[in-house]
């Protein structure tokens, strides 16, 4: 029982961040353009991870395409800008993007 209690508060410890960005994404309409696991109007978000995984400026520069919009890296339609998202809630949102597989 104790173990179970153990495993269960280490996966709640896991999983709760990333529902919580999942929410963020979520309440910032993110999710009507991206999925974790395919494109829809813009690129999956486990594509997007794959494309920046090693660089470490990554969260800087996921960050801004947020709240900038951007164009050209994944086609031909362009990411609108965000500026309802702040800079923080960006590199909250960009960090969780590049976990994602």
């Amino acid at each position: 029982m104790k173990r179970s209690l153990i495993t269960l508060a280490l996966t709640l410890s896991v999983a709760a961040p990333a529902m919580a960005d999942l929410a963020l994404a979520t309440s910032k309409n993110c999710m009507a353009c991206h999925a974790v696991d395919k494109k829809l109007v813009g690129p999956a978000y486990k594509d997007v991870a794959a494309k920046y995984a090693g660089q470490k400026d990554a969260v800087d520069k996921l960050a801004a395409k947020i709240v900038k919009g951007g164009s050209g890296v994944w086609g031909p339609v362009p990411m609108p800008a965000n500026a309802q998202v702040s800079d923080a809630e960006a590199k909250k949102l960009a960090a969780w993007v590049l976990t994602q597989k």
